[in-house]
């Protein structure tokens, strides 16, 4: 399972970046609504890329368990 540090961190970006694209949609600034779109995007990609680590760090260890 991908450590905690880095989910936290995630959910960190995630809520952040939700916030500042609500509030760059609030006040018309698509610059700041952008930038909140991108780190929420970035939170989306390194969870996924923590998923694919643990995934394949498991089919290792089930092939030396294997052998």
């Amino acid at each position: 399972m991908a450590d905690l540090k880095s989910k936290l961190e995630n959910t960190k970006d995630k809520v952040a970046g939700k916030s500042k694209e609500d509030f760059g949609k609030a006040t018309g600034n698509e610059e700041t609504e952008l930038k909140g779109k991108v780190q929420s995007s970035k939170a989306d990609v390194k969870e996924k890329l923590d998923d694919v680590k643990e995934n394949i760090s498991k089919k290792i260890n089930d092939m030396d368990n294997d052998k």
